[in-house]
């Protein structure tokens, strides 16, 4: 059953502090980059460093999320598999894929897991909206997914977050042009009855330039005000 979010959702600080927002040119190796997010994460708690938002490529490999089952690693041998704190399942990173990394302190906005989550399906869903997407949500299963007709759903869009003295890491990824077939090596997320696509699979004009821009004013609507920043690597 489709869940829709409200247009309100909202998780803004009181204060009003802008967000900062980096992106990476290169791709970025994994372990560097969980590295450098926790890092952030600490000084972020400590009080000495602000709010950031880093987008990324990876090259391609596979993450464990805390809940990944063995079986659902169906290519081990294809890329590099990497343990990861988030929450989730099996999930696939590549070039062409959005990685949004995404380190805020929820002690500023709201002590509330849910409400974090949901404001990211909303900044999400509202980014694909930006794209001319119908991004939604489904009951029970995780991320956001667009309906292809004839009962056929797919996933655009992954989220898996950790939260450590309540500033969030990890983060979303959204497809924007990865290649499809990497995803074989997996069963996505734990899902077998429904595929993965992306905004070029879908017809979408535009590359990752466009994706940020429409991230970027989602955001805004979501959890506030942006200023660029340098990525932490």
């Amino acid at each position: 059953m489709f869940d829709a979010l409200p247009r309100s959702v909202s998780l803004q600080r009181a204060d009003a502090q802008p967000v900062g927002w980096a992106v990476s040119a290169a791709p970025v190796g994994y372990e560097e980059a969980v590295a450098a997010m926790e890092a952030r994460v600490a000084a972020i708690a400590a009080g000495e460093a602000g709010e950031v938002v880093w987008l990324l490529e990876h090259p391609p490999l596979y993450t464990a999320g805390v809940s990944a089952k063995r079986e659902d690693l169906l290519d081990p041998d294809r890329f590099p598999v990497f343990e990861s704190a988030r929450g989730g399942q099996f999930t696939y990173h590549g070039p062409g894929q959005r990685v949004a990394y995404v380190m805020l302190d929820l002690n500023a906005r709201a002590r509330d897991v849910r409400a974090y989550v949901a404001a990211l399906e909303a900044w999400v869903i509202g980014a694909l909206a930006e794209l001319s997407v119908t991004g939604e949500m489904r009951d029970g299963r995780v991320g956001v997914w667009v309906d292809r007709g004839g009962g056929q759903e797919d996933k655009i869009a992954a989220i898996g977050v950790k939260l450590r003295r309540w500033v969030s890491f990890h983060g979303i990824s959204l497809n924007v042009a990865p290649n499809l077939e990497h995803f074989a090596g997996i069963v996505p997320c734990g899902q077998t009855a429904f595929g993965v696509t992306s905004l070029a699979d879908l017809g979408r004009p535009g590359g990752m330039a466009d994706a940020d821009a429409a991230l970027s004013v989602s955001f805004e609507r979501v959890f506030g005000a942006l200023s660029e920043t340098e990525p932490l690597l």
